[in-house]
C-alpha cells in the first residue's frame, strides 16, 4: 500500500516538527515545510490527520527503516486502489484540483461525514 509520509507525534513535539521527523524518517527526504494544507477528523479511531504542503529541496531520497520503497508520482500514476488511508487519498485529489485551478488552499474534513 501507499502512502504519504505521516505517523504519530513524540512527546514534546510541534506539528510542523512531527512532518519533518516522519518525512526524514520514512523517506530519507530533505524538504522546506510549507504550510498546512488538509486538517481531517477520523473520529471512528480518535485521531486527527494533518498534512502539509512541501518542496523536496533534492532528490536525494530512500526507504526509511520502516518504508519498503520511495517514490514520486504524477497524477496519472497514482496507484489510488493502493492507497492505505482514506485522507490521503482525499489530501491527494485536493492538490490535484488545486494545482489545477491554479492555487493551493487548506482543506478540513471529517471522515464520518462520508
Amino acid at each position: 500500500m501507499w502512502t504519504l509520509p505521516a505517523g504519530f507525534m513524540e512527546n514534546g513535539e510541534t506539528v510542523a516538527q512531527a512532518a519533518l521527523r516522519e518525512t526524514r524518517e520514512e523517506a530519507n527526504a530533505h524538504i522546506d515545510l510549507g504550510d498546512m494544507f488538509t486538517l481531517i477528523s477520523v473520529p471512528h479511531i480518535s485521531q486527527v490527520h494533518v498534512i502539509y504542503g512541501a518542496t523536496l529541496t533534492d532528490l536525494n531520497f530512500s526507504a526509511g527503516e520502516e518504508t519498503l520503497d520511495v517514490r514520486l508520482f504524477s497524477e496519472y500514476e497514482v496507484p489510488w486502489d493502493e492507497i492505505a488511508f482514506r485522507t490521503i487519498a482525499m489530501t491527494l485529489r485536493h492538490y490535484f484540483d488545486d494545482r489545477r485551478a491554479g492555487a493551493l488552499q487548506f482543506h478540513t474534513g471529517d471522515l464520518s461525514l462520508l
